[in-house]
């Protein structure tokens, strides 16, 4: 469990979290949702350490992070897995190399620990037999599950995914949303997704934070959320859903602009 407390955070004289609190539960898939320049990332880098916030604390199951003995934040940060919006996947690295680069860098296990642990967790995301492609050879979705198994190579007990269904399409996005449930409630993971995405929220989140404009507006089930009064996160779902049918229409349209091409070429 991941609790924060009255975040503030500015750059330049500009206020760009204003008191965020709230708890992140394990087993539980937590969403931060807002629309782009809400706060969502500053306060995702705050919680993992790469932020210092101005005001407020920060713990992980009880333990403070911010301010901390070094030996106490280096303990947490070895527990922290990562998956980046864009995979972040090492080019000049093979699937496996980049699935075992956390394990090199963090753990002291043998090579055939390492080799094991590589396998398992390239099974347990459905590429058990893509260790010796390249990035370059993979799909979007792929890389996604390549970043996912690097995430919880180490073990991790905290798991943070900063827009992971950025760039999918529909399915592969569901595939993924599925994916990181699953793994959070398999090891009782504290995972949180930072997200704009209401598919996502609406389907897979139990506990939904809205920021808008550096401050908490909202916070409740996927299931409360279409019967909020506040305005700015209904405005935020009816803009979200008329961009998601507008993608729609656009796919279909491409899908009968195929079909008309290939009654043509007959």
């Amino acid at each position: 469990m991941i609790e924060i407390h009255n975040i503030h955070k500015s750059f330049n004289g500009v206020k760009v979290l204003d008191g965020i609190s709230g708890v992140f539960e394990s087993g539980k898939m937590n969403m931060l949702l807002g629309a782009s320049g809400t706060g969502k990332s500053v306060l995702l880098k705050c919680i993992v350490g790469l932020v210092k916030p101005d005001l407020g604390s920060i713990t992980y199951d009880g333990r403070i992070f911010a301010n901390n003995k070094l030996d106490i934040k280096q303990e947490i940060r070895r527990k922290i897995g990562m998956l980046f919006q864009g995979s972040a996947l090492f080019d000049s690295m093979n699937v496996s190399e980049n699935v075992e680069f956390p394990l090199r860098m963090l753990t002291d296990m043998s090579r055939e620990e390492r080799r094991e642990r590589v396998e398992f967790c390239l099974k347990r995301v459905g590429l058990e037999n893509a260790g010796k492609k390249m990035p370059s050879e993979l799909s979007g979705g792929m890389k996604k599950r390549v970043g996912i198994a690097r995430a919880i190579a180490p073990h991790c007990t905290y798991l943070f995914c900063d827009e992971p269904n950025s760039g999918l399409d529909p399915l592969t996005a569901i595939t993924i949303d599925e994916l990181i449930k699953e793994i959070t409630q398999e090891y009782n993971i504290t995972t949180l997704v930072v997200t704009h995405d209401m598919n996502s929220v609406l389907e897979y989140g139990d506990n939904v934070m809205f920021l808008y404009k550096g401050k908490k507006l909202w916070e409740g089930h996927s299931t409360e959320i279409m019967d909020t009064h506040v305005k700015e996160l209904n405005d935020f779902i009816f803009s979200n859903r008329l961009m998601r049918d507008a993608k729609k229409v656009e796919q279909i349209e491409e899908q009968l602009e195929e079909e008309q091409n290939r009654e043509d070429q007959k």
